[in-house]
């Protein structure tokens, strides 16, 4: 019996996909950190455009050689490094990249009053690229250190009002107000009640991208607020011209008409790029902050709104106000276009009109250009013959001087009648054979 080989390396014959380890890895490309509390955690994001990953990668790398730390990859998109005082965690997106730093040890009296990003040099964080878009700073507390209560929570956030949840299955207990503090950071509190390392990596993941997914899909409606003046603007301007394509009017006003219409729809168009590509990010990060919701598996604290309340009260009517401008977008878009295809419809059956008329007048020119054409030939024909019977004439009188007795006028007057077919044969040969070469020609 053949012997079956145990290990895949040994079958040689079996091709691999050129894709298929990148594709395979590309569900552990974003491991979250196995975290010990208590400690400290600053979120930051940066947005930075598309072509900036580069740049942000050789920056982490000067960091990490300043400690001594292993450097990036040249095409990586995730760098997690020791760097002794503090532990970095740099993740670059399609358009932002994030920071996370972690620093051991919490006070649960005074959880935010050393940061973890203030072990960051300074001039290391004013080198940055982009600009900050989320800012929140962390407290992670352990069993044995004191919950936090109404009082110590008002304290920490400034505020009475704010949202808070049991989660993980009763495992931990979280707390935000969502806002910015005076120093331009927010804040959470997470309290790990009985969370393995690795549970906690994730429970710290998790909420910092609800919170910056939560800012990224919002990025889209104050693009929508600044649009739509001018979408209004558009629409108004397109029902005015529905208004006087009911009206009789002449063919240059059709085509001044058709000429504005094309100019709104040149004006939509642009409005749809502008919108078109945060509309559709505003869509894809709203999903995915209510993805990392339900990860949360969330159950309320009595008198505190949960995190998908607070984000769904506040965040899903912003998107809808999108989706509404984008549907008036696209309805805009619509009208235009029917209201185009009428007008050129129109301005189609009036030029075929103007064309039938020009045809029927030159068609009566050429029938008038061909009754003088043959009124001209008949005379040519009369005129020729005239002075051909004229030279017969001549070549008789000129034959009675030379001594042959033949009577001229007599030999004019039986001359004509063959002299004029002959002529006329000769024209109508003549006018064949220039018939022929036009065909020819053509």
């Amino acid at each position: 019996m053949p012997q079956v080989p145990t290990q895949f390396s040994e079958i040689g014959w079996i091709r691999d996909h050129p894709l298929r380890a990148l594709l395979t890895n590309e569900f552990h490309a974003r491991p979250p950190e196995a975290l010990r509390p208590p400690l400290r955690a600053t979120h930051l994001a940066m947005l930075s455009g598309e072509a900036a990953g580069p740049q942000e990668r050789a920056h982490v790398a000067e960091l990490c050689a300043r400690f001594d730390a292993p450097l990036p990859a040249p095409d990586a998109v995730l760098h997690s490094v020791d760097l002794g005082p503090f532990h970095l965690k740099w993740e670059r997106h399609t358009e932002f990249s994030a920071y996370t730093v972690f620093r051991a040890g919490c006070s649960d009296a005074a959880p935010f009053a050393e940061p973890a990003i203030s072990a960051l040099p300074a001039d290391w964080l004013a080198g940055l690229e982009g600009e900050r878009l989320v800012g929140l700073h962390f407290a992670v507390l352990a069993v044995g250190q004191k919950e936090p209560d109404q009082a110590s929570l008002t304290e920490a956030f400034g505020v009475t009002a704010f949202a808070g949840a049991e989660m993980a299955g009763g495992l931990a207990r979280a707390w935000t107000d969502f806002r910015t503090q005076g120093d331009g950071w927010g804040r959470m509190i997470l309290y790990d009640a009985g969370m393995s390392e690795r549970q906690t990596g994730r429970m710290v993941q998790r909420l910092a991208e609800i919170e910056t997914y939560r800012i990224l899909a919002l990025l889209a409606l104050p693009l929508a607020r600044s649009v739509l003046p001018r979408i209004g603007r558009v629409e108004a301007a397109v029902a005015a011209a529905a208004e006087r394509m009911t009206g009789g009017a002449s063919l240059s006003d059709d085509q001044a008409l058709l000429a504005e219409l094309s100019g709104l729809a040149a004006e939509t168009a642009r409005i749809a790029t502008e919108i078109g590509y945060r509309f559709a990010a505003a869509r894809a990060y709203h999903t995915l902050v209510h993805e990392r919701i339900v990860d949360l598996r969330e159950s309320r604290i009595e008198g505190l709104q949960t995190f998908a309340e607070f984000v769904s009260r506040r965040l899903d009517p912003a998107l809808a106000t999108c989706l509404a401008l984008e549907k008036r977008k696209e309805s805009l878009e619509t009208r235009i276009a029917r209201a185009g295809t009428l007008l050129r419809t129109r301005v189609d059956v009036a030029l075929e009109e103007q064309n039938a008329n020009l045809l029927r007048s030159m068609n009566r020119r050429a029938t008038l250009q061909l009754r003088l054409q043959e009124t001209v030939e008949g005379l040519s024909v009369v005129a020729i013959s005239y002075y051909t019977v004229g030279l017969v004439s001549y070549m008789l009188k000129a034959t009675k001087g030379a001594g042959l007795h033949l009577d001229p006028e007599t030999g004019t007057g039986l001359a004509v009648i063959p002299v004029v077919a002959l002529v006329w044969l000769a024209l109508r040969r003549m006018k064949r054979r220039l018939a022929r070469d036009d065909r020819d020609d053509l």
